[in-house]
């Protein structure tokens, strides 16, 4: 690992002007180029991994994690979350918050750490937001990288019917045991093929998760759904992107089809899109080292006056 000098990646928080309180860890050196590393929806920062975040660091990168508003450490807005008919027809509350709040989340935190620029990397529902950040911020932006993720489109992107069965069952977590049943259960149903999880390492995220949680899980759950639903289709957004970007995608993903990543590739114009044979909506151990090496590629070609990672 290379020596750091910033605070070994201990939680520290940021009062944003908004009233979020925001939990953020720093990692790697200060004058390496920042990579913000955006988490899915009901994730907090720790499902990253640290073998993740540590690979970054080891190819020259500071990276930032950090708890998206309604999970893990920071705050649980006091809004009530959407009663589930809203859900089901897609019908957000008139106070719901969007994902261009969660943006402006992001943004804050690279505020407060004195940070102009990024590159940006964000996972499922953090794509989301990450491509938010680069159509409406485009001078806070070095790179995106959109994993897993799509455009609010109801035409693509949409979870397997398997997969549908499976969340409309599942019961609210009201244990820690319960969190990790839970967890286990959808994540063995979409990792994808090729790629398997260690239960024991998932069940111990998934705890930990649990532990760090500073309000209701379900609820804010429920909230984050409601942001990317008062969203709707950023396709048009997506189109005004100028930043260079990597969308990856598995091709056994189950929560977010292929499609969702292909109609991404499609509305950037300055897109490349990966697609990783047998991989899921999941990163695990055997899918640290690969995307990590496409992420800091292209972060690297960019830096260098490129546009894109060069695909093997």
């Amino acid at each position: 690992m290379r020596e750091s000098s910033l605070s070994g990646g201990g939680d520290q928080f940021a009062q944003l002007a908004s009233g979020m309180r925001i939990c953020f860890r720093d990692s790697g050196t200060a004058t390496d180029p920042a990579i913000l590393l955006v988490a899915g929806l009901g994730e907090d920062q720790t499902f990253w991994g640290e073998s993740f975040v540590g690979s970054l660091v080891d190819r020259g990168y500071r990276v930032i994690t950090m708890d998206n508003r309604d999970v893990g450490r920071s705050t649980f807005v006091a809004t009530p979350p959407p009663a589930v008919w809203r859900q089901v027809l897609a019908r957000p509350r008139q106070d719901a918050y969007s994902l261009a709040d969660m943006a402006q989340d992001c943004v804050g935190v690279l505020d407060h750490l004195g940070i102009d620029r990024a590159h940006l990397v964000g996972r499922s529902m953090g794509g989301m937001i990450a491509q938010t950040i680069a159509a409406t911020e485009p001078q806070r932006v070095l790179s995106l990288t959109s994993i897993y993720s799509t455009t609010g489109s109801t035409k693509v992107g949409q979870p397997a019917r398997s997969t549908i069965r499976l969340l409309v069952v599942a019961p609210d977590a009201k244990t820690r045991t319960d969190a990790v049943r839970g967890h286990l259960r959808i994540t063995q149903h979409i990792a994808g093929t090729d790629y398997p999880i260690d239960d024991a390492a998932e069940a111990i995220l998934a705890a930990r998760g649990w532990d760090r949680s500073a309000g209701d899980p379900a609820a804010g759950v429920a909230r984050q759904i409601e942001a990317i639903q008062r969203s709707g289709d950023r396709t048009a957004q997506l189109r005004t992107i100028m930043a260079p970007t990597l969308v990856i995608h598995g091709d056994r993903d189950l929560m977010v089809a292929p499609s969702g990543g292909v109609a991404t590739a499609e509305a950037i114009p300055t897109a490349q899109h990966v697609v990783i044979p047998g991989m899921g909506h999941h990163i695990p151990e055997g899918l640290v080292e690969p995307i990590t090496r496409y992420i800091s590629g292209h972060a690297d070609r960019v830096g260098a006056g490129g546009n894109h990672v060069e695909i093997p």
